[in-house]
């Protein structure tokens, strides 16, 4: 994975060597908010094999933004130059940054939400992307939603946010990338010791029904960044990223509330297991050098 410096791509592949081991994610760069909302005035570019990516292209889903805000998705593989495109005016991701912000430095990651009247880059931070889209677009929303972020349950929104980003979105990733033993394994404790505590909320409490959603009966922003990181769950992080002490569907409660996910309106869409398999098995070639694609495990999200 490459890198712009000073507006010129270079592929610079992540060094663990500074932190012993650890893997540690690198902040988003541009967080501004939309201004005036018009059609078509803003595309997502997104790769449907990037969970961060594929949260926005849920919660679009969910609003009927599509016609709204027009979507390019990457190639799956991502090699020396990076996010390839075939659509949307770029070639390479990297084309995009530094036409956004000449002479930048830094990753160059998925989603963006790009501003074409102004011809700028807004955010590229998918958390905050998705709450633009919760809100900022409702005028143009062709589905009624109830609002991802609540005032009443912000509080646990964010506490529950804070633990699955730490440990389980951004977990699986410190468990894949990690090149000490020490910081693989404490990763992977920690991932373990937060689904299993996820089982327990969603499971069922002497009389009382079972949690619905992650904050009970409402569906939440909450539930859509735990989705995308257990969707790919079995099929890759569970091998590739050596995340093997138990599947996902060893977790009856989990796998319930992923399938009804799934099921939402749109949703089912956004899934492309082959797309994330690719992208995965062939893209990180430090993990997988064959960039052999496994043929499982065999997956039915579907409701029975």
């Amino acid at each position: 994975m490459g890198m712009l410096i000073q507006g010129v791509w270079r592929d610079v592949p992540r060094d663990t060597k500074a932190t012993g081991g650890a893997f540690v994610r690198p902040e988003s760069a541009f967080r501004e908010r939309v201004s005036t909302v018009e059609p078509g005035r803003y595309r997502l570019y997104v790769a449907k094999s990037c969970p961060w990516a594929h949260r926005t292209l849920v919660v679009r889903a969910l609003k009927g933004l599509e016609k709204a805000i027009p979507v390019y998705c990457a190639r799956p593989g991502m090699f020396e130059n990076g996010w390839e495109f075939e659509e949307g005016g770029i070639g390479f991701l990297y084309e995009l940054y530094a036409k956004g912000k000449p002479g930048y430095t830094g990753r160059v990651t998925v989603p963006v939400l790009w501003d074409e009247k102004d011809t700028r880059i807004v955010n590229n931070e998918s958390a905050e992307i998705i709450r633009m889209l919760n809100r900022d677009f409702d005028a143009l929303a062709r589905r009624r939603l109830d609002d991802l972020y609540p005032e009443k349950l912000r509080r646990e929104i964010d506490w529950l946010n804070e633990r699955i980003y730490r440990t389980v979105n951004n977990g699986v990733y410190r468990a894949g990338f990690a090149t000490a033993q020490d910081k693989y394994e404490e990763a992977v404790t920690e991932l373990f010791k937060t689904l299993d505590w996820l089982e327990r909320r969603l499971a069922r409490k002497g009389a009382q029904r079972a949690r619905k959603w992650l904050c009970g009966r409402q569906f939440t922003e909450a539930d859509v960044r735990l989705f995308t990181t257990l969707v790919r769950f079995d099929a890759v992080y569970y091998s590739h990223f050596k995340c093997n002490l138990r599947r996902l569907v060893d977790y009856p409660n989990l796998w319930r509330w992923t399938r009804r996910v799934y099921a939402l309106p749109g949703v089912a869409k956004t899934v492309d297991m082959k797309q994330i398999k690719d992208h995965y098995y062939r893209s990180m070639k430090h993990i997988n050098p064959t960039q052999i694609v496994p043929k499982g495990p065999l997956l039915d999200f579907r409701l029975p």
